[in-house]
This record gives structure tokens, C-alpha cells and sequence, in this order.
């Protein structure tokens, strides 16, 4: 939230400065951009951990109770398999990017690009308590496939 604001703050008053007093912010685009970026990446997990993703159940409701535990199961294991992907790619990327430094901010790139390894590692351990609680048999049928009008 507070990543939200300090974004809204740097681009209102630069909005403000350019067109009120003919002057602005200098790293106020740059920044907001990272923090956009963050936004999105922490976000994503939040949605993650509320099970609030979009997603089509279309055939999954249809399914009886061990359909939809194996479609979870599925499901989980494939999205933990696309964050491994991320987290080895983002890893690869902070370290490269480390030596590079954002021309306004002065901030290294690196430390941006650390927004995606802490997505992709967070969903990681989501996901991973989803499949134990799937296996286990300590997850509910709403939670393997999620009714639209309840979230509404």
C-alpha cells in the first residue's frame, strides 16, 4: 500500500509541477515505474494467497471431488514448475543487472529486478503449502475450484 502511495505522490506532484510551475520531478517517472513493477510482483502473490486469480472452472465444476483434487493438483504443480522458471531467470537477471545503475534514480537495476524473485518465491511457498494441503486431504471443494457469486 505504502508502495502505492509513495507512486501516486511522485506522479500527481510532478503532474503538478509540469504543468503549474513549468518544472518537475526529475527521477519522479523512473521511480514510479519501479514501484509499479513492485506493485504488480507483490500483488501477484497476495492474489495468490487469497485464491482470487482468474481462472475458468467451466469443466472443473462439473468434476467430482477427486477430478478437482487431481485438476488442483495439476494446476499447482505446473504454476511451481513457471515459478522455478522465474526465480532461475530472475536470479539470472538481478546478477547481471547488479553492475547496472537506473541513469536518473542512481538505484541499480539489480535491486528492481529483485521484485521478481521475491514473486516468484513467494508464490513458490504458497504453492507448496497448497499441494500438502491438497495431498493431506485438509483442502475444501471451494478452495479446488473457487464459485464466482461467493467472491461477488
Amino acid at each position: 500500500m505504502s508502495m502505492l502511495a509513495l507512486m501516486v505522490i511522485l506522479v500527481f506532484g510532478n503532474v503538478v509541477l509540469r504543468y503549474g510551475f513549468n518544472s518537475g520531478i526529475t527521477f519522479s517517472e523512473e521511480v514510479s515505474r519501479f514501484l509499479f513493477m513492485w506493485v504488480v510482483f507483490v500483488g501477484a502473490v497476495l492474489t495468490l494467497r487469497d485464491n482470487a486469480h482468474l481462472g475458468v472452472h467451466m469443466v472443473t465444476k462439473l468434476l467430482p471431488y477427486s477430478g478437482k483434487k487431481a485438476c488442483k493438483l495439476i494446476s499447482d504443480i505446473a504454476t511451481l514448475a513457471c515459478c522455478g522458471l522465474i526465480t532461475i531467470g530472475g536470479w539470472n537477471i538481478v546478477q547481471l543487472e547488479l553492475a547496472n545503475i537506473a541513469p536518473i534514480s542512481g538505484i541499480p537495476l539489480g535491486v528492481v529486478f529483485t521484485g521478481l524473485l521475491v514473486c516468484s518465491i513467494g508464490m513458490g511457498i504458497l504453492l507448496i503449502d497448497s499441494i500438502w494441503r491438497n495431498l493431506a486431504g485438509q483442502m475444501d471443494e471451494n478452495e479446488m475450484c473457487p464459485d464466482l457469486e461467493e467472491k461477488i
